[in-house]
């Protein structure tokens, strides 16, 4: 087993977690839950905009399912190339995190609309630990 490979384990490993959590608990505050989202529980007053944010949080769900079962895949079959190139571009896609919803989750954190209070700024240190987790990974692979 490569570097890539185990950098890719642990990331399957802490996804499947919040993949579980979104589908059978996505109102907590760990795992990265919603419930850290206020908005969440005033969601449940009105039916329809809660129907919409379910399926919002069940659609993520599915998605990450999809790049985990893509990853599975690569682990096991693809070559070291295609791991180098599926690091790299896992690098890539996670940090659109910071393009567009960093800054949401910072400004509504500024507000006092997630509990708890400094969430952003946790969430940022998880995303870039996967980034240079990815990145050491990708480099010794490399070297």
């Amino acid at each position: 087993m490569n570097i890539l490979q185990i950098a890719m384990i642990v990331f399957i490993f802490l996804e499947l977690m919040n993949i579980t959590m979104l589908y059978f608990n996505p109102g907590s505050k760990i795992g990265n839950g919603i419930g850290v989202f206020n908005a969440y529980e005033k969601s449940k007053e009105n039916e329809e905009v809660h129907n919409l944010v379910q399926y919002l949080v069940f659609w993520v769900a599915g998605t990450k399912l999809i790049f985990i079962a893509l990853l599975v895949v690569i682990i096991f079959t693809g070559s070291t190339t295609t791991q180098l190139f599926a690091v790299g571009v896992l690098i890539l896609s996670i940090l659109s995190f910071y393009w567009r919803l960093y800054p949401i989750m910072k400004a509504m954190d500024a507000k006092n609309q997630i509990t708890p209070k400094g969430y952003s700024k946790t969430l940022h240190l998880m995303i870039a630990f996967f980034i240079s987790g990815f990145a050491i990974a990708l480099t010794i692979a490399l070297v």
